[in-house]
């Protein structure tokens, strides 16, 4: 799909308020394109919205769950009243979670499932058939990780979501060809976004601290989410299956690729010394 001039097309990014979500729905503005938008975080998306029109776009934006199967479906009638079918659907909202397995509770796994992996799948499940039925093509990018390809003990139900949305996502790329619409399975790596400051954090993740360290950890690896952005936008243009965004995400991408068991090995032996041993 041509994204270098996207004026007359709707495109459609959950998780709108900060980060990746809004860094991606401004540059798909600025490309020419209106935005339908949304989020939790209500005041992050009044920001957000009154930055894409002062680039002179048209937004529909809306505070919505992507977990409330029902918010979603009133969402999508509502889009679809209003603009039609999509020509890009970004699925981005998703939440972190630090934990060991022993540590991750059965209510953690309910709340980061329902965000992470069925957020996308009522994503795709409101908004992909009117794209399909439309006949004419489109292109959906889904939020996965370089932990949706990279076993990490304390990440363990993240990277589990984050492995359903890249294989979810190259399912529905094989589904969706013959529709003429595109899928991306995005990987960015270490990002520096709010989600290191509203992650969960269990076990020895929880200890006083560790959020701290890791905040600052992300912000001097000083990658932000406008560089995701660009990437997205390269990705939907060369319709790639699967794009990691980072150096770090580039590097476990062929590694993962050449020997799943050095991979492996060069995980627990990070997880290792993060510990000092």
């Amino acid at each position: 799909m041509d994204v270098r001039n996207l004026k007359g097309r709707t495109v459609l990014v959950t998780g709108a308020a900060s980060g990746i979500g809004k860094e991606t729905a401004l540059a798909f503005g600025r490309r020419g394109a209106d935005l339908v938008i949304c989020d939790v975080d209500e005041s992050g998306l009044k920001t957000t919205e009154a930055a894409l029109r002062a680039l002179g776009r048209q937004v529909l934006a809306r505070r919505v769950d992507v977990s409330d199967r029902e918010a979603m479906r009133a969402f999508a009638e509502e889009t679809h009243a209003q603009v039609g079918a999509l020509d890009i659907l970004m699925n981005n909202a998703g939440v972190g979670l630090g934990a060991g397995f022993l540590d991750t509770t059965l209510e953690d796994w309910d709340w980061i499932v329902r965000i992470n992996l069925l957020g996308v799948v009522h994503g795709c499940h409101f908004f992909v058939p009117p794209m399909a039925a439309r006949g004419a093509g489109g292109h959906v990018v889904n939020v996965s990780s370089a932990a949706g390809y990279l076993p990490a003990q304390a990440l363990c139900a993240y990277v589990a979501t984050k492995y359903a949305v890249l294989g979810l996502s190259e399912a529905l790329r094989i589904e969706l060809r013959e529709h003429g619409i595109g899928v991306t399975a995005i990987c960015p790596g270490i990002i520096d976004t709010p989600i290191t400051r509203t992650a969960r954090l269990r076990g020895r993740y929880a200890a006083e601290g560790q959020r701290e360290q890791m905040i600052e950890a992300y912000r001097k690896r000083g990658y932000g989410p406008e560089r995701v952005a660009e990437n997205v936008l390269r990705a939907i243009q060369r319709d790639r299956a699967i794009a990691p965004v980072s150096p770090e995400a580039w590097i476990g991408w062929y590694l993962k690729r050449l020997s799943p068991a050095l991979a492996s090995r060069l995980m627990a032996w990070a997880e290792r010394r993060s510990r000092g041993r």
